[in-house]
Order: C-alpha cells, then structure tokens, then sequence
C-alpha cells in the first residue's frame, strides 16, 4: 500500500543502497500510515482552531479581545496551510464538518460572556494543542528522514504556546475564574482529548 512506504525511491536510488533513512522527506511524498494518521488530527485540529478565532469575532466587541482573535486567526490559517501542504486531501478526518462547527461554539459560547471566558479558554485549547505537538515531535526526533516535518511542527508548536502564553496573560487581568469557568476549560481539554482519539481513525 503507498500509505505504508516511508518514501518512493527510484530504481536506480535502489541499486545504490538508499534507505529511507537517508532520506529528507518533503511535502507531498509518501508518508507511513502511522504519520498520516498523526497528521490528520493535525489538520483537523488547526481546521478547528481557525473557526474558534472565527467563532470569537463573529460575537466579540471587545477591541483588544478582537485585535486577539485577528492575530491569532492569521497564524492558525497559516499552520492550516503548512500541515494541509504534507496531507493529502484524502487523507482528511472524514468528520471535518463536525470539527468546524466544535470550534467553532467553542470561540462564539465564551464570547458571548466577555474577553475573561475566552482567554481562559484559549490558554486550555493550547496548553493541550502544546502537548499534543510535543508526543509527535519526540515521535519523530530519532528519524532523520522526517527532519522537515518534524520543523514544521515544531514551528507550529511554538505558535501555539505563544498564544497560549498570551491568553494566560490577559487573563491575569481578570479577577479569580468561576467554578462555571474551571468547568468549561475542564471539558474543552477532555473534549480535543477524545476529538484526537477519534481523527486518528476517521
């Protein structure tokens, strides 16, 4: 099967004894199944990530709360694109639609209460979007021949704890969350954590 070769070598690459270790994979090559599968809840989570930052300006007038959303919204479109660059369409959660509309409540139901439910969301999603980048990048660290992706990633995860640094700091500037509040970010970590599970496998 072409999902399970780590790369397509020529016939001449063959005869001179190259492996796919010494290979530096690039975007749009083969990748093992099990790469695939990683990088399908990659995707469907910056899918979901854009439509939270969609989600929060669709209800938030707060300026600062907005300028937030913008800035932060330009950088998951960007990670969107780098990590659909190393996806095949095909490869794609077949629930996107169930993803985008997760986000998305997820931006719009605490912008409807102000800027202090929304950062302290944002801080939940990245504190568990930083965790889930990390199990990859160790993944892939002892495999030279996934140098490229394994940058990518580590990009995007550098991103993503900024936003996450970021929230946690306007947050400070609200007064102690409410046991409503500790809940919600309870069960939006719980929540990407069984949304994983399942994209690795749909």
């Amino acid at each position: 099967m072409a999902e399970s070769a780590a790369v397509q070598l020529s016939g001449a690459d063959k005869a001179q004894g190259f492996c796919a270790s010494r290979v530096h994979l690039a975007p749009g090559d083969i990748l093992p199944a099990w790469v695939f599968s990683h990088l399908r809840t990659d995707h469907a989570g910056e899918v979901g990530a854009v439509c939270i930052y969609q989600g929060v300006l669709q209800f938030a007038r707060d300026p600062k709360l907005r300028a937030f959303a913008e800035h932060h919204l330009a950088t998951e479109q960007k990670h969107l694109r780098l990590i659909s660059d190393w996806l095949p369409a095909s490869q794609y959660s077949r629930l996107l639609p169930l993803w985008r509309l997760a986000g998305f409540l997820t931006g719009a139901l605490p912008a409807l209460f102000g800027p202090k439910a929304v950062y302290a969301t944002i801080e939940a999603v990245e504190t568990f979007v930083n965790q889930h980048y990390e199990e990859q990048i160790l993944a892939l660290a002892r495999q030279i021949e996934f140098r490229h992706l394994r940058q990518t990633l580590l990009d995007c995860q550098a991103d993503e704890v900024t936003h996450r640094d970021e929230a946690a700091a306007a947050f400070k500037g609200f007064s102690q969350s409410s046991w409503m509040l500790r809940a919600w970010c309870a069960m939006v970590g719980a929540g990407s954590k069984a949304a994983v599970t399942l994209i690795r496998h749909i």
